[in-house]
């Protein structure tokens, strides 16, 4: 094992609210994948035992294909699970029924299943906490029912019993009221409030409703909403906390009046139902998008009227286009799909999603045995697992670059062609890579189909046979064995680029002939370049060929070559 692979911490964690017992045996060792890390939590009316295991979850809304954001954020959730041996869930959270998309879900599952993040409990999987879509865990929460409004249940018609049934919470009495007005109504309202330079989005008008009032009115058939009355709700004394962005401010001003948690159809908004999901499904830490922050002072109010722990909060800086403005549906590639139809290595965008945001220590020093590719970034997944860290995440929002992914998928379909795993279908991989290469160097790249034209390509160059041996003829061992010094010395000092193209290695190349190789043929370099890295006289230029191989491949290979002597 790399030793710049990092064990969890005990300061890490104790970030986590990890008991004791299991930091001090895990600081120790890695916890396997599948093993049980647990958190304590008090205990206290409403709450699960006392030891739980780690529980994350990805729950996305189907209201469109998976993008790359919530591919992030659920590679996030999977990394965190996997390093601590808890649990990952897939949840479908379809609760507002007027945006659902048509084949949104099975976007979703398909994929996170091309991406290799594969989930423990979910739809098609099952778990003890199923169904794990939301519009089919209506009839679970009628337990919440009797509390929800602070009245005495026999003024209520067996008809309000049945409508009480569908409610989705069970709040604390007086923290929740049946709200009448029309929309037309709500809308004169915030308009009045706005005119008199008001906060307030809501009068409270049915708060003040009697109980006979609001029973007549419901046996009328009336249509209404529930309302949470937040002035029942009692302060923090403590600050909230987040895992990304540490201590917050106090939100509640940008919060709707009374905000809305059952809607008129007796579907639950979104935070009424996320909120008493991660406490039925026993969530231990919430790992989601930054766009949730404004509601996580709601999400707050909601566990302390519940009387629940509320789980830990990590919230995830949004993503950027490379020109600083937000990723956008409607403005370039955002679609897992897009990616997964252009043939890019499910490796390599997991990877290039996880580097984005994550300040991972990626230093590289090959005298002491670590992975050269750690240097520009190439983690295969287990290495991921092993140094995900919460704490190392930061927040501030992440450009995705997409010349970045580039270098990573190179290196990637690179590690996949050398290892050659018995799973592997090689004549796919080489598809793969002949129309990646094709696409970039049309008019020079030979075709990688033929093995004496391109086998360099995918594995170690043989520089004992016939051909290779010929091209060596061509320069003296002094002038070959200089060259491969000093071209190895300069992309040494350069191969912590995250990505090179042809044009950078033209003029590295350039620069040494002129500065280290004074004297020297241009025949003379090239000759010697191109037999340490391809032991053939045909294909591409140098640079091209330096560029599709990378700072790490050349390094490796001017390594073997420098050792050969002349035949």
């Amino acid at each position: 094992m790399h030793s710049l692979l990092s064990r969890p911490s005990a300061a890490e964690l104790c970030m986590l609210d990890v008991g004791e017992d299991i930091a001090k045996n895990v600081t120790n060792r890695t916890v396997p994948t599948g093993a049980t890390a647990q958190i304590r939590s008090p205990a206290g009316p409403g709450l699960h035992p006392t030891l739980m295991t780690v529980r994350v979850r990805f729950a996305p809304s189907p209201t469109g294909a998976l993008h790359l954001g919530g591919l992030r954020t659920a590679l996030y959730n999977y990394l965190t699970a996997r390093r601590l041996g808890g649990t990952f869930t897939l949840r479908i959270e379809d609760t507002d029924q007027t945006r659902l998309v048509s084949g949104s879900v099975e976007d979703i599952v398909d994929g996170l299943k091309w991406a290799g993040i594969d989930f423990d409990h979910g739809p098609g999987v099952g778990g003890p906490h199923k169904p794990y879509v939301q519009s089919e865990r209506l009839d679970l929460y009628r337990q919440y029912a009797r509390k929800l409004i602070d009245v005495s249940l026999a003024l209520y018609p067996k008809a309000v019993f049945i409508l009480m049934q569908e409610l989705v919470i069970s709040i604390q009495s007086g923290s929740a009221y049946r709200c009448f007005c029309k929309p037309e109504v709500l809308a004169a309202t915030r308009d009045r409030l706005f005119k008199l330079r008001s906060n307030a989005t809501y009068d409270r008008t049915c708060l003040h409703l009697s109980d006979e009032e609001v029973a007549r009115r419901v046996r009328a058939g009336d249509q209404h909403v529930v309302r949470l009355n937040d002035t029942s709700i009692p302060r923090q004394e403590q600050p909230t906390k987040d895992l990304v962005f540490g201590t917050l401010q106090d939100g509640h001003g940008s919060l709707p009046t009374d905000p809305i948690l059952l809607k008129s159809d007796s579907f639950p908004t979104y935070h009424l139902a996320s909120v008493v999901d991660d406490h039925e499904m026993q969530i231990t830490h919430v790992i989601r998008g930054e766009e949730w922050l404004q509601s996580l002072p709601l999400h707050v109010d909601l566990y302390a009227a519940l009387g629940l722990k509320a789980p830990q909060f990590a919230h995830l800086p949004l993503l950027l286009n490379p020109d600083g403005s937000k990723m956008s549906k409607r403005k370039g590639d955002v679609k897992v799909s897009d990616y997964i139809k252009k043939g890019w290595e499910p490796e390599a965008v997991t990877n290039w999603l996880a580097l984005a945001g994550w300040g991972v220590n990626l230093t590289s020093d090959s005298s002491k045995g670590l992975d050269p590719l750690l240097a520009v970034g190439a983690l295969s997944r287990q290495q991921m697992i092993e140094m995900f860290d919460l704490s190392s995440l930061t927040h501030r929002r992440s450009i995705l670059d997409p010349g970045k992914l580039e270098s990573l998928n190179k290196h990637h379909l690179q590690r996949k062609i050398t290892s050659r795993c018995e799973d592997q279908d090689f004549g796919t991989l080489l598809k793969r890579a002949e129309r990646i290469l094709g696409d970039a160097y049309p008019t020079s790249l030979h075709d990688l189909h033929d093995p004496a034209l391109s086998a360099y390509f995918f594995q170690e160059p043989d520089l004992t046979c016939a051909a290779a041996r010929k091209l060596k003829t061509t320069v003296d061992v002094s002038v070959y064995t200089r060259v491969i010094k000093a071209v190895t010395q300069n992309v040494r000092a350069a191969a912590v680029e995250a990505s090179w193209t042809t044009e950078d290695f033209r003029g590295l190349v350039k620069v040494i002939q002129d500065s280290d190789l004074e004297g020297l043929t241009t025949k003379d370099v090239m000759n010697t370049l191109r037999h340490a890295l391809t032991g053939s006289k045909v294909g591409p230029s140098v640079a091209e060929i330096m560029t599709i191989l990378g700072p790490v491949r050349c390094l490796e290979r001017l390594d073997v070559a420098v050792s050969f002597s002349n035949p």
